[in-house]
């Protein structure tokens, strides 16, 4: 809210020039533009995360490759907690700690199978069956967190579940067991999203960052550990440049979501989608079969029209 009060010296009251509304207007859009170019830009980083993850998951255990990640992002989520206010002291107490761990370890699981499903299926393919989580959510929100899911949304559910069996082609021989990879790993997400709106009733959103950076590492380094192998040489570079981009791209997700609503940014984390297709067609020579496009266009929209019914839930209280 800009500070509209005077500044300069006390004005006579016949001198007052007469009242003007603030400009608020402006302010806001342009906080939503900010925002908006935010969260395309972290879009982008994570696509390209996703590319350096597949070509490292290729040469390393994606368990490995993850842990790496790990203790680089609990080192930032360190450092951010240590500075905001209240610090580590702060950030540690929560009211849901058992749900807060789950949630990281959750988290790093999904990442790992999701890595381990690039290396398999190639980005565009996983990428296209993982849309799906926005669906997922939505089938969830009731058994989770006793909300109530209309029938306009089991609809766009269904439709989304469609475009994934358009994806898959399961009748034409093209199907495989690594093809559930990805899915397993939008359902994780999914409930991770859920979890993560659970703890937000009792848990400020930096309280829930912290515990997802620390127990996800924790957890990973549990595992990972028995996984160290030797880095080559040409490799430390994609490895730092892969930590250095997820503390770039989620401190750019911070932002965003403090200048703009995160329902009002949803639609725009599907760009991390196109990008992911050009980097697969263009640095690792994969294929956009027709039927992978229009699957993922039919699950794309069917996840925008869930947002869309949740934005007009949210005014007019409807279901």
């Amino acid at each position: 809210m800009p500070n509209n009060r005077q500044t300069g010296p006390l004005m006579a009251p016949a001198a007052r020039p007469p009242a003007v509304p603030p400009p608020l207007a402006a302010p806001r859009a342009e906080r939503q533009g900010t925002a908006i170019l935010l969260i395309c830009g972290s879009a982008l980083i994570f696509a390209a995360q996703d590319g350096i993850s597949r070509h490292l998951g290729a040469a390393y255990s994606p368990i490995f490759v993850i842990m790496l990640r790990y203790w680089f992002f609990a080192a930032f989520v360190i450092l951010l907690c240590a500075r905001a206010p209240g610090g580590l002291s702060r950030a540690l107490h929560s009211k849901r700690p058992w749900t807060q761990i789950f949630r990281g370890v959750l988290l790093v699981a999904e990442v790992v199978i999701t890595v381990e499903a690039f290396v398999r299926l190639g980005l565009i393919n996983t990428h296209a069956i993982f849309a799906c989580y926005p669906l997922l959510i939505s089938a969830l929100s009731g058994p989770i967190l006793g909300e109530k899911v209309g029938w306009r949304r089991w609809a766009a559910v269904a439709v989304g579940f469609a475009g994934i069996l358009i994806v898959l082609k399961p009748g034409s021989g093209v199907f495989s067991a690594d093809a559930v990879l990805p899915f397993v790993g939008a359902a994780m997400f999914a409930v991770y999203g859920l979890l993560t709106r659970m703890v937000g009733r009792d848990d400020p959103a930096m309280v829930s960052f912290f515990w997802t950076g620390i127990a996800g590492a924790v957890a990973i380094t549990l595992v990972g550990i028995w996984h160290w192998e030797p880095i080559a040489g040409r490799d430390i570079p994609w490895l730092l440049l892969l930590c250095l981009t997820a503390v770039v791209a989620h401190f750019m997700l911070i932002k965003a979501y403090e200048l703009a609503e995160a329902s009002a940014l949803q639609p725009f984390s599907y760009t991390q989608l196109v990008w992911v297709s050009i980097f697969g067609v263009v640095i690792f020579g994969e294929t956009l079969a027709p039927n992978v496009a229009l699957g993922g266009l039919i699950v794309v929209g069917a996840g925008l029209f869930t947002w869309w019914r949740s934005r007009q839930r949210e005014r007019a209280g409807l279901t």
